[in-house]
């Protein structure tokens, strides 16, 4: 392990609290960058810059006066390329600049589906709403509409018909930051899953796998994520072994991994892949307790020591153990909250690893327009599907939002 013990961390949000106290469990001075005033993660850390975390050049000068031997980001896709072009600058271990493009762009990852021979929809990069109009009409189909390179499902939109797509592609476009592009792909129907892994020098080993729900309002974001070794209905030994070979064909030499896939006519189909753990809190405690694998110390290890393989017992993707993220419903069409009902209970479980609201009685809500918007998530971690099932119950129909 290297002599010097400081780490900057960036973002200095919420959801890299834990990869904070993993850092300092090992005795690292960690550093975090974010630009607000209250950062949920300053309390955690031994400093903090407050800037953008875009602002390299501030960064980099700030990881050289505090004698930093490694810069990590986690839960973050935005923050990839910053940290790629300091790593490059600074000479530290991180991912390199084109595995931040390929695991950023969607329209990269397009491309390199075709090239490598994974199932992907149907596309278009359209830099007009004309060129979005004309491949919709072409296609005959529904489609959705993806910025190039935003996060937490801004300015994604599911589009049925081309007089909806003039509002909608304007949106989405204003979420492209690199690049003003919007890519357009047929709307695949069938089920969603997520696919969180460890990539190093001896290739990628996926960790866990889960089975998605969206809200009823708005199909693009998740309402659920349920994780199982194995599911009676779709091959999961397939899809492991699908995004080994997608993500072991990246330019990726270390990292943890979070893709996603829909399901169509017997196929998996790329749907978009990060080179970080899931987010929510999916990497920090989901991963870990399904694999048996300690995540978080590969990626501090490879971080400030560079590149190594790893070990992972592959008999644990046919544990009992499973999992579930959920998050809590708004009441049909929003208001202001009179109170929350069932805390008592969420706090009783001990399968309920960790839950939150974001938001207190007296605030108003509203109906999630993107992930980085739903009121609130819990989640359980048990032995056994009908543990989890029973906590899901419970919750289910215990815990209630109540409006005035």
């Amino acid at each position: 392990m290297s002599d010097n013990k400081t780490v900057v961390v960036l973002p200095g949000a919420k959801w890299q609290i834990p990869l904070i106290n993993k850092l300092k469990m090992y005795g690292y001075r960690v550093l975090v960058v974010n630009p607000y005033d209250e950062s949920p993660s300053f309390p955690y850390a031994d400093g903090h810059l407050q800037a953008d975390i875009f602002d390299i050049k501030s960064i980099k000068q700030y990881c050289e006066e505090e004698h930093a031997c490694a810069l990590i980001t986690e839960e973050c896709d935005i923050a990839m390329p910053v940290v790629a072009e300091l790593g490059a600058a600074l000479g530290y271990p991180t991912l390199s600049t084109a595995a931040a493009r390929l695991f950023t762009d969607k329209y990269a990852m397009r491309m390199h589906c075709q090239a490598n021979g994974f199932a992907y929809p149907e596309y278009r990069l359209c830099n007009t709403l004309d060129h979005a109009r004309e491949f919709m009409i072409k296609l005959n189909h529904p489609v959705v509409l993806k910025p190039i390179d935003s996060n937490s499902s801004r300015g994604v939109h599911i589009v049925g018909n081309v007089e909806d797509l003039e509002s909608c592609f304007a949106d989405s476009l204003s979420y492209s930051r690199v690049k003003k592009a919007v890519l357009v792909e047929r709307f695949i129907e069938g089920p969603e899953f997520t696919v969180d892994g460890v990539k190093g020098p001896n290739g990628h080993a996926t960790l866990a796998i889960s089975k998605k729900k969206h809200f009823a309002h708005n199909k693009s974001i998740a309402s659920e994520l349920y994780f199982t070794a194995s599911d009676a209905r779709y091959d999961y030994d397939e899809l492991r072994s699908i995004n080994d070979k997608l993500l072991a064909g990246t330019p990726l030499e270390f990292g943890l991994t979070h893709v996603e896939y829909k399901y169509e006519n017997d196929r998996y189909y790329l749907i978009e892949m990060a080179a970080r753990g899931g987010g929510n809190l999916i990497s920090s405690h989901i991963v870990p307790f399904l694999s048996r694998f300690d995540n978080y110390s590969y990626l501090i290890d490879c971080s400030v020591n560079g590149a190594k393989s790893f070990d992972v017992e592959q008999a644990a993707t046919l544990s009992p153990r499973c999992a579930v993220l959920k998050f809590f419903e708004c009441p049909h069409g929003g208001g202001k909250v009179a109170r929350i009902e069932g805390i008592e209970l969420l706090n009783s479980l001990p399968d309920v690893s960790v839950y939150a609201f974001n938001f207190k009685p007296g605030d108003r809500i509203d109906e999630a327009s993107n992930d980085a918007s739903r009121v609130g998530y819990y989640i359980a971690l048990c032995n056994s599907e009908t543990r989890l099932k029973q906590v899901m119950k419970s919750i289910s129909e215990e815990v209630r939002i109540v409006l005035e």
